[in-house]
Parts: C-alpha cells; structure tokens; sequence
C-alpha cells in the first residue's frame, strides 16, 4: 500500500502554519495556567499537604496538569482542523482530491498530537521552574504522552466530525473530560477517597490515564502500570474504529 506522501505533508504543514499563527498564546496561555496551578495548588494546599504517597505535592500534580492540558489541546486541536474545511465547505474539496480517508487521519491527527506533545513538554519546562522533577522513566513518559496525544487526538477528530456548531465543539471538552479529568486524581490519589467514592472513582477512565503517566514519573501510580496501557490501547482502537466507520458511511461528511 503506498501513501500519497505529498498531500500528507501539505495538509499537515498546513495545519501547524494554522498552529503558528496564534504561537505566541499558545506558549504564553499553557505557561501562565501552569504557573498559576502551582501557585495555588502548589502553595497554598502543598503547605498544608506536603506528600502524597511518598512524593512532594509539588511534583506530584506535575503529571496530572501535563495529561488536563493534553486532553484538551489534543481534542481542541483535532476538533477544529476537521470541523473548520466542514464549516467553508472546503471539505468537498478534500473529497474530490486524491487523498485517502487514512492520508486525511494521518495528516490532521499527526498535526494536532505534534501541537499537543509540544504543549505538553511546555508545560513540564514550566512546572521545572517550580518544582524538581524527576522522571524515573522518560523514554516510557515520551511514549505515553505520545499514546495519549494520538488517543484524544482521534476523539477531537471524531467531535469534529460530528459537531454541527461550534457550540457542540466544547461542550464535551467542557462538561465531560475536564470534570472528568479534575475527578480522575489529577491533583490527589485515589487512595485518600474515603469508601464508596474510592470504587466509584475507579469507573472513571482518566484515573487509569493519569495513573499510568505519573507512574512514568515516579515508579508508582494508582493502578498498575499494565491496566493503564490497556485503556490507552482501548480508547486508541475504539477511536480507530469510530473513524474508520466514519469514512466508510460518510457520516456528515458528505452532506
């Protein structure tokens, strides 16, 4: 199977020059919201709880603003650069091209997860400024973030897809992975929920996402490290198969 490697690289040029157009708030706004994280939760609740499973505050919540900032940059990203041909009605375009559904995904989603990995090792440059930060793995936290990047990537590209309006473009980032994510042990270990919100906690799939990157960091995590990689396998193949349905029946994609 061959790839038509030129239009890949067009579109994906493309949508990283649409990325440098707004550089500039995309470096400072991913900076200053990590800044202010550690200010408030690093400061002001970090002087009263000082560790958490053997681990300074500080660093501990490292992981969990990387993952906050990642699921929604990756959703944001991928959302808009499928739903905006949709929105001028350049998507016919694209159509008519001699580009493959595959050569489209490849193209929008490799440029959306490139704009997420960065934004993500943005955020742990700052969070160095802040706190010190070891990684006891870093060959598998690159890979994770890369997992993770792909994963909600795929999802962005799905909502984008099925988004009519910009308004339904936020609304799932909104009122679901961002209270979902706060909710996942983001900036606490599910160890210290009393019963019965502990086990109700574990139904939250962010909490095995989370686990799994701050085991990258510091050797230890909520959940083992296997189950974590199980749901990031698991999203990545349901994605996958959204999108492959997707293209098949041309659902609003063609209309």
């Amino acid at each position: 199977m061959s790839f038509n490697v030129h239009a890949i690289k067009a579109i994906y040029k493309f949508e990283l020059h649409r990325f440098g157009r707004t550089l500039m708030t995309s470096l400072f706004v991913p900076a200053i919201t990590t800044s202010l994280y550690f200010i408030v939760f690093g400061s002001a609740i970090g002087s009263r709880m000082t560790e958490v499973d053997g681990i300074p505050y500080g660093a501990f919540i490292v992981p969990g603003l990387i993952m906050l900032s990642m699921f929604t940059e990756s959703i944001s990203n991928a959302s808009f650069g499928i739903y905006m041909p949709k929105f001028t009605g350049t998507i016919y375009e694209l159509h008519s091209a001699p580009v493959s559904p595959l050569e489209s995904v490849i193209a929008f989603v490799g440029a959306a997860a490139t704009k997420s990995m960065f934004i993500g090792l943005l955020i742990l440059a700052t969070a160095h400024l802040f706190v010190d930060m070891p990684i006891a793995h870093p060959i598998a936290m690159i890979g994770f973030m890369l997992l993770i990047a792909i994963s909600f990537c795929l999802f962005g590209f799905i909502l984008g897809i099925w988004a009519q309006s910009f308004e339904q473009l936020s609304v799932i980032p909104m009122l679901i992975v961002t209270p979902m994510t706060f909710l996942g042990g983001a900036f606490y270990s599910v160890h210290m929920l009393p019963e019965p919100w502990k086990t109700i906690t574990l139904f939250n799939p962010v909490v095995y996402l989370i686990s799994g990157f701050r085991w990258t960091f510091f050797g230890k995590g909520d959940v083992a490290m296997g189950i974590s990689l199980t749901f990031v396998a698991g999203m990545l193949a349901v994605c996958l198969t959204v999108v492959w349905w997707m293209f098949k029946t041309g659902y609003r994609l063609k209309k």
